[in-house]
């Protein structure tokens, strides 16, 4: 769509996919940080939002800083139900720590985590720029080929390719997480 940051094709040229032989995993890197992204919901029925839940590993260092993206865990849940799945998916990828938006819910984004685990590292993000000048930074390490999607995550790569500032679609809450995770791993203090 004219006017999205993320092109399809972009994406395609950066993905890792297992082999069509032998269906081997793709080979990964050994990453150096990992993190469990969040934009929550504060509501959870069929018409709310969907919390948005990545995860997002990065590897090399500098210019040879490499972003991937492992998981989409996304959907509507209540609260109970996202923060267990965020805790889930930090044990399991052995994450460093749960990055979460909090502009809805703000501490209580935290005490939530904590519900499930209160060991679970959690760093609160405020959107103080509007969602398109936090986008562009990470759209840019995808044009690039820094960012691969291990897979194929056919709805977060709609809400990517389809989201325009004047669009009038809803909250993109999939792209939000992933542009928290990212900027987290990819731009350091840029993308504070």
């Amino acid at each position: 769509i004219d006017g999205a940051l993320w092109k399809q094709r972009t994406i395609e040229e950066s993905r890792l996919m297992p082999d069509p032989e032998t269906a081997a995993p793709p080979k990964l890197p050994e990453f150096k940080r990992v993190v469990v992204a969040v934009d929550p919901a504060v509501t959870s029925g069929k018409h709310s939002n969907e919390t948005g839940i990545m995860v997002c590993a990065s590897a090399g260092s500098g210019v040879y800083k490499h972003g991937y993206l492992l998981e989409d865990l996304s959907g509507r849940w209540t609260p109970l139900q996202w923060a267990t799945r965020a805790v889930t998916a930090y044990r399991e990828h052995k994450a460093d720590r749960i990055v979460a938006e909090a502009n809805n819910g703000g501490d209580l984004v935290k005490t939530n985590v904590h519900t499930v685990d209160p060991n679970v590292p959690v760093k609160l993000v405020n959107a103080s720029r509007g969602k398109t000048a936090r986008a562009e930074p990470v759209a840019a390490k995808g044009e690039q080929g820094k960012i691969h999607h291990v897979g194929v995550f056919a709805m977060l790569e709609s809400q990517l390719t389809t989201y325009t500032p004047d669009s009038g679609l809803d909250s993109p809450d999939r792209m939000d997480a992933y542009v928290w995770g990212f900027t987290e791993l990819l731009l350091g203090k840029q993308g504070a």
